[in-house]
C-alpha cells in the first residue's frame, strides 16, 4: 500500500546520510512507493482542530551532496498523512516536548512513530532507571553533597547533563580529579534541571553497543568503540562502529524490556548497553541502522517499515 509520510526532522540539507537513520528510513519508504514530506519542527502551526507544517514534497537517493531534490515549500494539513515520523535530533527541550503535545493531537490517526505522549514520558536516561536491577548505580541530583557521597562510594564516575545527547557534556571523573568541585559547579550554573551521575564502566573501553529493537524485537546491533584516551564511543564523536553479535546477558536485557516499549507504541528504539549494563533507552532519533547494514547485519530500515505497515493494517 503506498502511504503519505511526514517526516519531522533536522534540516534535510545538513544531515550526513552516510550514517544518517532517518534517511535510511525515507530511502526505504520511498522504494515502496510511499511519498515523503518534510519539515521542520519549528513549521508546525496548531489551532484547535487543526495542524499544519510548511514543507516540501521530496524525493530522496542515496548520493552524497547530491541526496534529495524538493518541490517548492507548500502549507500541509497533518491529519492528511498516514504516516508521521517524529525524527528530529535532541536536545529534549521545551520545545521538544511542545512538539510531542501537538503531535499528540493526531495520533493514531495518523500514526505518529515513536507514539509521541510516551517519548514525552521516556526520557532517555530516566526511563532506563525503571529496569534499575540492569543498569550500573546511578544518580540524579543537583545536590552537591549527594554528588560527593556517591563519588566516595563509587570512585570514577561519569557525569554528563540529564536530556544531553551525542556524547556533548560527558565527563569522567576519577576519585582524585581536582577538577570535581568546579565541574559541579559548572553543570550548576550551566543546567536548570538536575544531572546524572553513573560508576563508570571500565568495559566502555571495549565499546558501547548499540542495539535497536523494532517494536520490542531485536532487530541488529553494532558495537561501539572509542577513541584511544576517550571515554565517549559516540560516533559523533569518533566512535569507530564495528559488527557485533548480542551476548546472553544483552538478549536478557532485550527480552526484559522489549514488552515494554511495545506496549507504550515505543516502534524504533535504540539502547545502549557496556558491559553487560543497559546505560540508556533511546527513543527520540535512535541511529544506527546504516551501520548494522553496511556490516552485513539486517536490513533495519525494511523492518521498520514491516512493522509499521502492519500496525497501520491492524
Amino acid at each position: 500500500m503506498a502511504l503519505k509520510v511526514a517526516v519531522q526532522m533536522d534540516p534535510l540539507e545538513s544531515i550526513d546520510i552516510r550514517g544518517d537513520s532517518t534517511f535510511a528510513l525515507m530511502l526505504e519508504a520511498q522504494a515502496r512507493g510511499h511519498s515523503l514530506f518534510v519539515y521542520q519542527p519549528e513549521a508546525l502551526a496548531y489551532q484547535p482542530g487543526n495542524i499544519r507544517a510548511r514543507g516540501r514534497c521530496v524525493l530522496v537517493r542515496d548520493v552524497p551532496g547530491d541526496h534529495f531534490t524538493a518541490k517548492d515549500p507548500e502549507v500541509m494539513d497533518l491529519s492528511r498523512f498516514d504516516v508521521i515520523l517524529m525524527r528530529q535530533d535532541p536536545p529534549f527541550d521545551m520545545a521538544y516536548i511542545t512538539a510531542t503535545h501537538i503531535l499528540e493531537q493526531l495520533h493514531p490517526r495518523p500514526l505518529v512513530v515513536n507514539d509521541p505522549r510516551e517519548v514525552r514520558n521516556a526520557p532517555e536516561k530516566l526511563f532506563v532507571l525503571e529496569f534499575a536491577d540492569l543498569t550500573p548505580p546511578t544518580l540524579i541530583t543537583r545536590d552537591l553533597g549527594a554528588l560527593m557521597d556517591f563519588r566516595a562510594k563509587h570512585g570514577d564516575i561519569i557525569l554528563k547533563p540529564l536530556y544531553g545527547n551525542g556524547g556533548a557534556g560527558v565527563f569522567r571523573l576519577t576519585s582524585n580529579d581536582a577538577n570535581f568541585l568546579a565541574l559541579v559547579e559548572l553543570f550548576q550554573q550551566t543546567f536548570r534541571e538536575p544531572f546524572i551521575a553513573q560508576k563508570y564502566l571500565p568495559d566502555v573501553q571495549a565499546g558501547d553497543k548499540r542495539i535497536i529493537l523494532i517494536d520490542g524485537e531485536v532487530a541488529g546491533a553494532i558495537n561501539r568503540v572509542p577513541q584511544p584516551g576517550e571515554t565517549r564511543s559516540n560516533m559523533h564523536v569518533g566512535g569507530r562502529p564495528e559488527p557485533t553479535e548480542l551476548t546472553d546477558r544483552e538478549r536478557e536485557i532485550c527480552a526484559r524490556i522489549g514488552p515494554e516499549l511495545k506496549r507504550r507504541g515505543l516502534l524504533f528504539v535504540g539502547i545502549d548497553v557496556i558491559g553487560g549494563w543497559l546505560t540508556e533507552i533511546n527513543v527520540t532519533s535512535p541511529t544506527g541502522i546504516r551501520e548494522v547494514k553496511r556490516f552485513g547485519g539486517p536490513d533495519i530500515a525494511a523492518l521498520f517499515w514491516d512493522a509499521v505497515e502492519a500496525r497501520l493494517k491492524s
